[in-house]
């Protein structure tokens, strides 16, 4: 499911309009990031919990020279899923 075909959902379900749905979902996408920005962590009960870590410097190789590269240390966005996301994905039977 993309972002259109998602804000599609919540208007069918919620009988609220694409143009409200569309900017409840942009202003829920913003705070989250702002939030990471500012290195606190978004619990959403039952959903799961976004937060920030951090990837160590480390040597890497440029896949087209073999050049053996440094790459620095970045800030990576974090996900675990909840106690209620992980029942409802465990029942699901794949393939």
């Amino acid at each position: 499911m993309n972002k259109s075909e998602l804000i599609n959902s919540l208007s069918e379900e919620t009988a609220f309009s694409k143009k409200d749905v569309t900017r409840v979902l942009e202003t829920l996408t913003r705070i989250i990031e702002r939030t990471l920005k500012k290195g606190e962590k978004v619990s959403i009960t039952g959903f799961g919990s976004f937060w920030l870590s951090q990837r160590p410097a480390r040597k890497g190789i440029n896949p087209s020279t073999k050049q053996r590269i440094d790459l620095p240390a970045v800030n990576v966005p974090r996900f675990k899923a909840g106690k209620n996301l992980r029942e409802v994905v465990r029942s699901i039977k794949l393939g």
